[in-house]
């Protein structure tokens, strides 16, 4: 690929993110003058000389570097990289303000390779809660069968209590891995991701190792937040959700300091998680409207958010603009964030008046995921947190009441339309 079509500057004028995504890290004189790229369907790449082989093939295992990036010496096999790939790599790179990035065949696959990557048996990975269903499972019931215990943090936005929690998990091995999740889903609630990178110092400080901040950026990012910006060394996402945007795909990322993503990158390959052309071709497409999607929606949802929070058959309504002034929450969300998403949750008290409005909903889907254009419901307890015990879910706010939302680009009035007849 040409290095003109990776500038990110004309002149002195940094160019705006939402321009990069329509042209960053694609030469069109490699493809026929295509303004779109391609889909390249293939599964390996022809070298251009033996010696160009060899090199390809020690730079993508891992044997040496290149100086541009060392984990990009050349195309050589589908499961390792291939141009679609790289493009949606770097783009989001630019968008993250990261140095590199790698992508996954769904966000699952991201989080667990990250985490196997850079923890190994007897450390420690402390984490935020709740945390989304997939990852709270595979901390608490898969980890430990590799010797890598868990701790979840009291609270992820309060120094002192951090600094207790990292101090009882450096007496059971070494912390290794600072996870967070912020928002948090359902319940949209901040962590604190400056704080974790102080707090990881300090660890780092007193055990001689300092432990990755990883941030499950998926319902912000990356538009209203920039994990990395913010102080973070990975920013993990389902990129189903508001990259993807149109519920048609599954994909995941991994983006960061190059030195931290290089071994995510390795392993993948091992790990045979890379993901496929033609999803990658989709979600460059994607990425060209994110800013416009992410922003409506966003519009749209604290309308809605309001509205809930004034209806008296309704007992809370979770989403960051209805922190309370002043409040942690309400700093962090100043501090950290630009804008507060479309992902929210309400409780309306009981399963059997969750389940009533659940079905009474005409133009808001009822189903799980999130961060596409349609407006989607699901009650977490019975689906996407159905997997944490009861006691934990309710521990962490995961009531029978509670209706996760993800609010699309639907006209506003049609859809506050839809909860008051839902609700009546």
């Amino acid at each position: 690929m040409s290095k003109d079509y990776r500038e990110t500057h004309l002149g002195k004028h940094r160019l705006h993110d939402e321009t990069l995504m329509l042209g960053y890290g694609y030469d069109p004189a490699l493809s026929e003058g295509s303004v779109k790229q391609p889909v390249f369907l293939t599964s390996t790449f022809c070298f251009p000389n033996a010696e160009a082989g060899r090199e390809f093939f020690d730079v993508v295992s891992g044997r040496s570097k290149t100086a541009r990036n060392d984990a990009d010496g050349g195309l050589v096999y589908s499961r390792f990289n291939h141009p679609n790939a790289q493009i949606v790599e770097e783009r989001l790179a630019v968008f993250e303000k990261a140095e590199a990035g790698a992508v996954f065949s769904s966000g699952m696959a991201a989080i667990s390779t990250a985490v196997l990557a850079h923890c190994a048996p007897g450390d420690v990975i402390l984490f935020s809660q709740p945390l989304y269903g997939g990852t709270d499972s595979l901390f608490r019931k898969v980890l430990s069968r590799f010797g890598v215990s868990v701790m979840p943090l009291k609270d992820a936005t309060d120094a002192a209590a951090m600094r207790a929690d990292a101090d009882a998990a450096r007496a059971k091995g070494r912390v290794a891995m600072i996870f967070l999740e912020t928002p948090s889903n359902p319940l949209a609630s901040l962590a604190d991701i400056g704080l974790a990178a102080d707090i990881a110092k300090e660890i780092g400080a007193a055990q001689g190792h300092r432990p990755l901040v990883a941030v499950d950026n998926t319902l912000l990012g990356p538009v209203f937040q920039s994990a990395v910006a913010n102080g973070a060394d990975l920013s993990l996402y389902s990129l189903t959700k508001y990259v993807g945007g149109h519920s048609d795909l599954v994909a995941g990322a991994a983006l960061g300091a190059r030195a931290v993503v290089t071994p995510i990158r390795m392993l993948r390959a091992l790990l045979g998680g890379n993901l496929d052309p033609n999803s990658c071709w989709m979600l460059a497409r994607s990425l060209e409207t994110v800013a416009l999607r992410m922003g409506k929606a966003a519009e749209n949802a604290v309308k809605i958010a309001d509205f809930l929070a004034a209806h008296p058959k309704v007992k809370a309504v979770h989403f960051p603009t209805l922190a309370k002034p002043g409040g942690a929450q309400a700093r962090i969300f100043a501090r950290q964030c630009t804008g507060a998403g479309s992902l929210m949750s309400f409780d309306v008290g009981d399963r059997v008046s969750a389940f009533r409005v659940l079905d009474r909903l005409k133009i808001v889907k009822l189903a799980v995921s999130l961060g596409g254009t349609e407006s989607l419901v699901c009650h977490p307890a019975t689906t996407v947190h159905s997997g944490v015990a009861e006691a934990e879910r309710l521990a962490i706010g995961v009531t029978e009441g509670l209706i996760r939302l993800s609010v699309g680009i639907e006209h506003v009035d049609d859809l506050l339309e839809d909860f008051r007849q839902a609700l009546a």
